[in-house]
């Protein structure tokens, strides 16, 4: 399924490398708003013969896939704490001849909300005796996302995993007992608890463990270096390393982990940027 392009999506730039004897390396690049926490999809059109398409943005590499002949697409994520302003994004065609383009793109500046919140003081302060099992959780999480299938199981689009409202809270500055902690790097449904929690895209598991702070958890590898975090469940209905299709059921929504109440945490990554997931469902359907 190509990714959707919408007037309300708010960008469209055209990015064209010139000429080689009749042929043409052109971008296409679509965001919800192009703000720290967005997902970018990148449509290049470059010539029958191309053999390989490589994306450079952010000082990462972003890896892409073929759709018909002429046709690549990648997807990205501009992480929440990237500084606004201007960023080149490099587009590499290789076949008969090789093909680059450069142009930049401008992150426009997001101010998040602060957000006050009462939780367990252990999920502020952990004791000493926990501080070993934070940094297992830590290391485990490292390696989940060090690896990636290299088939996109996305293609069909992303899907809300429950129905119930989005707090649009991502990125928010979080204070827990007056303590200022790292960003909230997710979005939170206000689902009750024991809600079934359903797949955003089909793939496999790479975490259903109960983790310090993010409670009953699992960790979806969507492919291409896209993944999916759903956390705090109050039960764990997979297994590590199965393999899902999209809207299976994964566990049910609870209140584990450091909550202040029963609600689901969806966190996307792409690459090791920290998405909104409400901004990728936008580049495959903004009515969601």
């Amino acid at each position: 399924m190509r990714l959707v392009g919408s007037a309300l999506l708010g960008l469209l730039l055209l990015l064209a490398a010139p000429r080689a004897d009749g042929q043409e390396l052109s971008v296409a690049v679509r965001s919800r708003a192009n703000q720290p926490g967005d997902a970018l999809a990148l449509t290049v059109t470059a010539p029958p013969d191309t053999r390989t398409v490589t994306v450079s943005a952010f000082a990462a590499s972003w890896p892409t896939y073929r759709v018909d002949e002429r046709t690549w697409e990648a997807i990205l994520g501009i992480d929440l704490d990237r500084k606004p302003g201007p960023y080149d994004i490099v587009v590499a065609a290789e076949g008969a001849q090789s093909l680059t383009t450069k142009r930049s793109i401008t992150v426009v500046a997001k101010r998040f909300p602060r957000r006050v919140l009462k939780v367990a003081p252990a999920f502020v302060n952990p004791p000493p005796d926990q501080l070993a099992r934070i940094e297992k959780d830590s290391e485990f999480l490292r390696t989940v996302y060090a690896h990636s299938s290299d088939v996109p199981t996305w293609l069909a689009g992303l899907r809300r995993p429950v129905t119930e409202a989005a707090n649009s809270s991502f990125g928010s500055r979080s204070v827990y007992n007056g303590e200022a902690r790292s960003p909230h790097a997710g979005t939170d449904f206000l689902s009750p608890s024991g809600t079934p929690i359903h797949a955003p895209a089909a793939g496999t598991v790479m975490a259903a463990r109960n983790l310090y702070f993010t409670g009953y958890t699992v960790i979806i590898d969507h492919g291409l270096n896209v993944y999916s975090m759903l956390a705090h469940l109050s039960r764990l209905d997979v297994r590590e390393g199965q393999t899902l299709t999209q809207g299976d059921i994964v566990g049910l929504v609870g209140a584990t982990g450091r909550v202040t109440g029963p609600h689901l945490h969806w966190a996307l990554r792409i690459g090791t940027a920290r998405v909104d997931p409400l901004s990728a469902l936008a580049l495959f359907d903004p009515q969601q």
